[in-house]
């Protein structure tokens, strides 16, 4: 299965989350892979502790095999390169965990037909390889977006099993902006309606994914006034309410990862060690994330039977 993330902002926690996830699939046993498609910003690397690929390779990354510059993108194995103490230690049971980085200063680019050959060639031979192709795309609608609906819209791809997660804080403007990104007039299923798409079931493709949710009845907040705790309820009532009038509420929500300080701070890969050892982490989170990675691949959870 591939699986899409997207986001209408930059800050949403889609590359973080993301790359939790495909650590939790990879734990669970499944052969992972994860494709740096933030052609302006390739940084998953860094949420792998990857020292050699922070910002992105030299040359040989997805950026040059998607223009032709190389036969082949480079592929890094997470567990045996990453500088994770705990990584580095692969858990016995555990599957490939491999990420292809895009190029150091690549940017955006449009997309041609041999781009497009390329890309869905390559996406075949992943999801032909792996058991979960995770690919982190560019925020708003940019060319890693249209690429993406090009590239699952040609007849080779129809067999393949593809899902879309969408990304947003749980704040207005996000709410906001990502029902745009989706439902918009230039949004994901307009695009992809005019690349071929069936409108229904692309739309029954797509899932949103809050992040950094703050919990009004958490400890966090316990000690604050009761004027501001009345206002952050009457706030997270009103985020409910908007999100349901423009069609991304429960009915379209995947899940949520409550506000996590260690994903504030560094935007890590949260390990059981995390909780458990050293404590810097909240069981909250973890349980969240392994919650989001079951539910990936969770027909039921999809409305799908």
């Amino acid at each position: 299965m591939i699986v899409f993330a997207a986001s209408d902002k930059g800050g949403t926690g889609r590359s973080v989350t993301s790359a939790n996830l495909a650590y939790r699939r990879a734990l669970a046993g499944d052969d992972v892979c994860y494709l740096d498609f933030d052609f302006g910003s390739p940084t998953a690397a860094a949420v792998f502790d990857m020292p050699g690929a922070l910002r992105g390779v030299e040359g040989g990354g997805l950026h040059s095999y998607l223009q032709g510059r190389t036969t082949e993108p480079v592929r890094t194995d997470v567990w045996a390169e990453t500088e994770h103490e705990v990584l580095r230690h692969r858990p016995a049971g555990s599957g490939n965990l491999v990420l292809l980085p895009g190029d150091r200063s690549g940017g955006e680019f449009t997309v041609g037909p041999d781009t497009l050959r390329r890309c869905v060639d390559l996406l075949l031979r992943l999801n032909g390889e792996f058991d979960l192709v995770v690919v982190d795309l560019s925020a708003g609608r940019s060319y890693a977006v249209d690429l993406a609906l090009e590239a699952t819209s040609r007849r080779e791809m129809r067999s393949v099993p593809a899902r879309w997660l969408v990304y947003h804080r749980w704040t207005r403007q996000h709410v906001i902006a990502a029902a745009g990104l989706v439902f918009g007039e230039r949004g994901i299923v307009a695009g992809g309606v005019t690349r071929g798409h069936d409108e229904e079931l692309l739309t029954g493709a797509i899932r949103f994914v809050r992040a950094a949710v703050p919990d009004p009845e958490s400890p966090l907040w316990s000690q604050v006034p009761p004027a501001q705790s009345a206002w952050m309820r009457k706030c997270d009532q009103d985020l409910d309410v908007l999100a349901a009038d423009l069609d991304i509420g429960y009915t379209r929500l995947l899940g949520s990862v409550p506000l996590e300080p260690v994903l504030q701070w560094r935007e890590q890969l949260i390990t059981d060690e995390d909780v458990l050892a050293s404590r810097i982490a909240n069981m909250e989170t973890l349980q969240a994330l392994e919650e989001l990675s079951r539910k990936l691949t969770d027909d039921e959870s999809w409305g799908q039977p």
